[in-house]
């Protein structure tokens, strides 16, 4: 499954032969686990064990509570309700379903600026960079049906804003925000439509997952320092990485355990923290709310979404090369998605021949600025659409496309990187190396 050299699995006994002879899942599962993995990979390598936690968790408490949820606009929220207060135990489910999600975001946040950082999407892994965009693609979508299933009046009223966003697409926006409805408006066809794709989605993120962790397995796990693992050897490959089982999958469920201490603190003291309380109104299609917001993951885009209004030099200018096609609102759309798509085209805009970030000192100061203009981004999509947080949306907004288009390229043409090590063995050593060196030398007798 790896390029890199590894012990393969050799069945001992009659009856693994006999299994492996037909069905080799076994020595698949051997492949996998004591794959070699890098052995200087950091704590920010533990994201994948909670993701991979997160999907189980939210397939797991979804099928349950769709054992007790009505898809009917008479009585989804009421069905609900009856969750919350009848079936046992349905209080917790649902609320470890509704913050599993925000930690699925969390985990996913971290990860994908974590492969940012240290240069994860470039050669030979611009294939498991795409397929993880996918993945995040698909767990929008995802929430964003899940957010309406509850048909409280946020959910009722983000799933008009967000439809509404497909109309505004010259020529086929009609056809397509009407398909995707149901009808002409947010009613009991949208809502069998959302529950009956946010309830396949995930086993379509779970098959993509399957299909990412092959990806990666075979061209290797990227690591801090960006440097390939040596493949001339077996001994070069067993000093620069170790087994996947057990050392990292201990650290793994060590950190796991450790984040799993913070969400069921949030679950059982403040379920509802991340929530919006107008989505525990019924939803009525004759009161709006006051300010219509997302869920806090959806906030950067959702602030990117209202930044390009009509007295926008940017938009005005695509308005009148377009003859009027392109307006504020589909200006709008094109630049939230756009902003999603610049990510996933990022093995192609970094031009720098470095890997990882930790080499590259201009660039670092770029992406922790990148870090601080996407929370900034999130507290701005949760403001309302006034002065001046529409400006300072505009602002960020020009940011984030300017470091992906602009920066990035221009770093890899004028940056100085830094020297890097020459194996991965040396950057172990360089981290670990002196303070086992200080350990030996603390408990050795002394003559």
């Amino acid at each position: 499954m790896s390029g890199i050299p590894h012990d393969h699995y050799e069945p001992s006994t009659k009856a693994e032969k006999w299994v492996e002879s037909r069905l080799p899942i076994i020595g698949l599962l051997y492949t996998t686990l004591m794959i070699p993995t890098p052995k200087n990979l950091n704590w920010m390598w533990i994201w994948g064990i909670v993701l991979a936690f997160c999907l189980v968790l939210q397939i797991a408490t979804g099928i349950v509570l769709v054992m007790h949820y009505v898809p009917s606009e008479s009585a989804a929220f009421a069905s609900v309700e009856h969750i919350m207060r009848n079936v046992n135990g349905g209080h917790m489910l649902r609320y470890l379903h509704a913050n599993g999600a925000s930690l699925f975001f969390v985990a996913v946040y971290l990860h994908i600026f974590r492969g940012l950082f240290y240069g994860s999407y470039k050669a030979p892994r611009e294939i498991t960079w795409i397929i993880g965009m996918l993945i995040y693609l698909c767990m929008m979508g995802t929430a964003f049906m899940g957010y309406v299933l509850p048909w409280g009046q946020m959910s009722f009223w983000g799933a008009t804003v967000i439809t509404g966003l497909f109309g505004a697409i010259p020529f086929i926006g009609e056809p397509i925000q009407t398909w995707l409805l149901g009808g002409p408006a947010v009613g009991g066809y949208t809502l069998n439509r959302f529950f009956s794709l946010h309830y396949l989605l995930p086993f379509v993120i779970a098959a993509l997952v399957v299909v990412h962790i092959w990806a990666f397995h075979t061209t290797g796990n990227n690591n801090p320092s960006g440097v390939p693992v040596r493949t001339d050897s077996k001994d070069a490959v067993k000093k620069d990485t170790l087994p996947f089982w057990p050392y990292f999958v201990i650290k793994d469920v060590f950190a796991l355990s450790f984040v799993l201490v913070i969400f069921f603190a949030i679950v059982g003291f403040m379920p509802n923290y991340l929530g919006h309380p107008d989505n525990y109104l019924e939803a009525n299609p004759l009161v709006t709310p006051a300010h219509i917001v997302p869920e806090w993951y959806f906030l950067p885009f959702y602030a990117i979404l209202r930044a390009f209004t009509a007295d926008v030099w940017v938009v005005q200018i695509a308005n009148f090369l377009s003859f009027g096609i392109i307006d504020a609102k589909f200006f709008g759309v094109l630049a939230m998605f756009g902003a999603i798509a610049v990510m996933a085209l990022v093995p192609w805009l970094d031009t720098s021949s470095v890997r990882s970030g930790r080499y590259r000192p201009m660039f670092k100061w770029w992406f922790y600025l990148l870090c601080f203009d996407f929370m900034a981004l999130m507290w701005l999509g949760a403001m309302p659409a006034e002065e001046p947080y529409s400006s300072l949306s505009l602002i960020a907004s020009a940011y984030w496309f300017a470091y992906f288009l602009v920066i990035l390229p221009l770093l890899g043409v004028i940056e100085k990187p830094e020297p890097q090590v020459a194996t991965i063995e040396d950057d172990f050593k360089a981290h670990y190396g002196k303070a086992k060196s200080a350990d030996a030398a603390a408990t050795t007798p002394a003559e």
